[in-house]
């Protein structure tokens, strides 16, 4: 809502995590949200919220206590079995209306992107989507939201000073999430689902499963990319022959599957995955932000290219200059098969 004489600033604390439920589970992003609201609320010296709306979910309140909540609202009603946006984003609505909230942040997700931007609307505030970063003014507590911008080509970090609360969503897998303590305590808040007449215009009659391989590059330990600089199809099966020897997984760049090399499935980037892999090898990735913002957040990662001086090179812990066609073929033969 607008910020006015009537409604104050200092009205709206805490932050809030949005849960991401699937089938009755809370997902890993909802972790790695409280991980980054507990950074922002420490700083405002705050407190951490999650709201968990489903089915069955009550009994799993306790472990986003262990990973840094203070507190947890749940609505736990057979209504919210399925998901159902509109009455969802009623709810929240509610929530934030009788808690008031400085901040709420949701996974970035397909149902976090029909949720949030209805949120929005309902309680006229700013939402800023994507976001790759998150800060907060100390002074103010002004979330500092940064997102690619312009396609992509730069960051840009954008406030919304005169609304709250402030909205934001991130993409799993961009954040962390901090090691559960068992011995953390918070208070767990039960609420009560107010049934709506609009309810009952919509249902669930049958989910279906989607039966395509899918590539999953979010699990994998090991990622080995490549990009342009690959020349073709048959870089790539380089790159597959190097990554079954070391148990990984094969990602690419946008221009690598925009011309065709590889499928869209194993793209890495803004518009593709985001990963955080314990180990990220780029092999001929210029490293432009679209990219970056897909893989920056992985443990180690490892840069191979003839030019030393691209974007890639300088963000590596391990930076390789030389022609990937005579390295790339090296390792293989240097690392015995499994």
């Amino acid at each position: 809502m607008r910020l006015n004489p009537a409604v104050a600033r200092g009205d709206f604390r805490n932050v809030w995590v949005v849960a991401e439920v699937l089938s009755g589970q809370i997902q890993p992003v909802t972790h790695e949200l409280v991980g980054a609201a507990r950074a922002l609320a420490d700083v405002r010296r705050s407190e951490v919220w999650a709201v968990v709306l489903g089915s069955g979910v009550a009994v799993q309140t306790g472990s986003l206590v262990a990973c840094g909540c203070d507190a947890v609202i749940v609505i736990d009603d057979p209504a919210l079995a399925t998901f159902n946006d509109e009455a969802a984003a009623r709810t929240l609505v509610q929530l934030i209306d009788k808690y008031r909230p400085e901040s709420v942040l949701c996974g970035a997700t397909t149902r976090g992107r029909a949720l949030i931007p209805r949120v929005a609307v309902l309680a006229d505030c700013g939402l800023t989507a994507d976001c790759t970063g998150l800060a907060i003014d100390p002074d103010n507590g002004d979330l500092l939201q940064t997102r690619p911008a312009f396609g992509g080509n730069i960051l840009a970090t954008i406030r919304c000073s005169n609304h709250r609360p402030q909205l934001a969503t991130v993409r799993p897998r961009v954040m962390k999430a901090l090691d559960a303590d068992p011995r953390r305590s918070g208070r767990i808040i039960r609420e009560r689902l107010t049934p709506h007449p609009s309810d009952a215009l919509k249902r669930v009659i049958e989910v279906f499963h989607s039966t395509e391989t899918a590539v999953n590059l979010g699990d994998a330990p090991f990622i080995i990319s490549g990009g342009r600089g690959l020349q073709g199809p048959a870089g790539f099966t380089l790159l597959r022959q190097l990554a079954a020897r070391v148990g990984g997984a094969v990602g690419a760049s946008r221009a690598a599957v925009d011309a065709g090399w590889i499928p869209y499935a194993h793209q890495v980037g803004q518009t593709g995955q985001t990963v955080q892999s314990s180990v990220y090898m780029a092999c001929a990735i210029s490293g432009q932000i679209q990219h970056l913002v897909g893989m920056q957040s992985c443990d180690l990662i490892i840069a191979l290219d003839k030019n030393p001086d691209t974007p890639m090179m300088q963000l590596a812990d391990i930076a390789i200059v030389g022609d990937l066609f005579e390295i790339i073929p090296e390792l293989i033969r240097q690392i015995p098969a499994t």
